[in-house]
């Protein structure tokens, strides 16, 4: 039997409490629709400056305030109807809008192309006589020096608007992919151990099922999951592989050495931090995590541990529950050695309706945190009334607190960091919250067990699931380069034996779980999923200096998030206190998840 939609909430019947309030970027819907057309009309304020953007300091400053202010009003536009896609992507009105929204993007990021052109003909000299003449350039010194930087691998101004205005078709596999997962998948029900029937959904799977102590109900729930999915192997693969085609051109056109140097260059990140990444965690973690799989099939009882196992809990019969009150209030005394103003920014999130966390028809799964300048974050999440479900939330609210202070103390265009250290605000918040829980359940023996393992949760999403993503596209890249066809079957290859290289033989797999390439959104925003585990590498070391050091270490981890995106990834880690180059640092990391496990197989003696 099928799964309906009357057997999962249709979004008009979401309690509102539970969405985010949109009216905050845009009071009503036709508000947005004015705004959209508003401005598409008043481009001209910046192009406008076409022709002699760099006459002068003066007209250079005039412009950037111009352009600063014109791409706030724009992110709104398109983060409204990116935000309405994801509650409900099978809503026509919401598709209509998103689409119409892409195709003015596309539209004025070709009449903008000119900005990086012209300022490609200032020198570092120029710059700098810019910068003495008007100093309030100083603000924006790494937005030019980047551009510049950028300088061997741009086209002509006339090429560059025309790649431009196919901004809208570059984005069509995502858009396909997004679309598609959202709309047209539908999953069988299943069944669980007492035989009652449940509903399935992939937003069901991966916030519940996936974590589920019924083995019975887990195991089924992977088989919904891989027969929907296996339906759709071949268009997601060719979606992908033109995805994975089309960055491959551009780093031709563009002159770069591969795709991964052209990629890792919008990051500001070295092939080499890249590499340790990959290289020192897979290395040093794959040994712990076969010892964890090994305990976690004796503790289960099971005779072979499977793929779709790894998630279950340890300790089955133990599972606690919680509220959403009881969450956010936990959240919220976890987060208090972060200080006032920190506090007050998560309190907003909470309770001025910034999270949405219903699950209902057409909600995109997984979940998220979107900032637009000048407007409050948004946070999509699919609440279960368990303490999983406060540990994704305590994450998303991390990305919100980074955001907003980002946002309050820097200009539109020095608001965003590297991904490269992106997650770490988000993760760093994890383990505030498992420490919190810690120090709450000393006397608790299976409490603590059970913390030990939702920090291995952690882990695992970021040093596993999401490095060997990452591990997946180095594979696939390599493959792309060498001209060989991605087909669904050789994309189920690579992330099948990326999988099976880790775990060895202690996990049973399945052809389903070379499937799972499909899940995830994160291929189509290039080099993306490795950088989890960066973020991560840096809130381990700085969870362990606010232990140690307190309100200092506080200061400076607050001042490195307000700091947004002025300094390159290396040099803002650095100001936590981290030097991201060593591959030694990383280990500190993949050294103390052993630890962790240490304590688990202990507990058990």
């Amino acid at each position: 039997m099928t799964t309906t939609s009357t057997s999962r909430l249709l979004r008009t019947e979401v309690p509102k409490e539970e969405t985010w309030n949109l009216s905050d970027l845009f009071p009503t819907f036709s508000d947005w629709e004015k705004e959209l057309q508003s401005i598409q009309e008043d481009i001209d304020l910046v192009t406008n400056f076409k022709g002699k953007l760099t006459k002068d300091a003066q007209t250079l400053l005039q412009a950037i305030h111009e352009l600063e202010a014109y791409q706030q009003r724009v992110f709104h536009v398109i983060v409204y109807t990116s935000l309405l896609t994801s509650a409900d992507g099978t809503d026509p009105v919401n598709q209509s809008a998103y689409l119409k929204a892409s195709s003015a993007l596309a539209n004025i990021e070709s009449k903008l192309a000119f900005i990086e052109s012209e300022i490609l003909h200032l020198t570092n000299k120029d710059i700098n006589d810019y910068i003495a003449e008007q100093p309030e350039l100083e603000n924006y010194r790494k937005w030019l020096n980047d551009i510049l930087e950028e300088k061997p691998h741009k086209l002509s101004p006339e090429v560059e608007e025309a790649l431009a205005v196919f901004g809208e078709l570059f984005e069509a596999p995502r858009n396909i992919f997004s679309i598609s997962k959202a709309s047209d998948m539908q999953f069988e029900s299943i069944f669980n151990k007492d035989g009652e029937e449940i509903p399935m959904s992939e937003a069901l799977y991966e916030e519940n099922y996936e974590y589920s102590e019924d083995t019975v109900a887990r195991r089924n729930a992977y088989e919904s999951f891989k027969k929907t999915f296996q339906q759709y192997k071949n268009t997601y693969a060719t979606t992908y592989a033109t995805e994975v085609t089309k960055q491959v051109k551009t780093a031709k056109l563009r002159n770069y050495n591969s795709v991964t140097d052209m990629l890792l260059s919008s990051q500001d990140v070295s092939e080499k931090m890249y590499e340790n990444q990959l290289n020192v965690i897979q290395k040093g973690l794959a040994p712990h995590m076969r010892r964890y799989a090994k305990l976690l099939k004796e503790k289960l009882d099971v005779d072979e541990l499977r793929y779709c196992d790894l998630k279950a809990p340890l300790d089955p019969d133990f599972n606690p529950k919680t509220t959403y009150k009881e969450g956010t209030d936990t959240i919220l005394e976890a987060l208090e050695v972060m200080g006032p103003e920190y506090i007050e920014i998560i309190k907003q999130g909470i309770n001025n309706r910034w999270i949405d966390r219903s699950e209902n028809v057409g909600k995109a799964n997984g979940a998220f945190c979107s900032s637009p300048y000048g407007a409050h974050p948004y946070i999509m999440v699919t609440w279960s009334d368990n303490m999983r479900s406060t540990f994704i939330l305590a994450h998303e609210l991390g990305h919100a607190g980074h955001f907003y202070l980002a946002g309050k103390h820097q200009t539109l265009l020095n608001t965003r960091p590297s991904t490269y250290f992106v997650e770490a605000p988000s993760t760093l918040n994890e383990l505030l919250l498992a420490e919190h829980l810690m120090n709450q359940h000393q006397d608790d023996p299976r409490m603590k067990r059970w913390i030990i393992t939702q920090l291995l949760g952690t882990y695992y999403h970021n040093f596993i699931t999401h490095l060997l993503e990452g591990e997946f596209q180095r594979r696939v890249y390599q493959l792309a380069e060498e001209g060989v066809p991605l087909t669904a079957d050789r994309l189920c290859k690579e992330k099948q034996e990326s999988l099976e290289n880790f775990w060895g033989d202690t996990v049973v797999f399945d052809e389903g779980a070379g499937l799972t390439w499909m899940r995830q959104p994160h291929y189509y925003m290039g080099l993306y999923p490795y950088t989890y585990s960066a973020g991560l590498t840096v809130s381990t070391a700085v969870a362990k200096r606010i232990k140690e050091d307190g309100q200092p270490a506080v200061e400076s981890w607050l001042n490195v998030l307000k700091s947004g995106g002025t300094k390159k990834p290396l040099d803002l880690i650095k100001d936590a206190g981290i030097d991201m180059s060593k591959p030694e640092n990383i280990q500190i990391a993949v050294d103390y998840v052993g630890s962790l496990i240490d304590q688990l197989i202990e507990s058990y003696e």
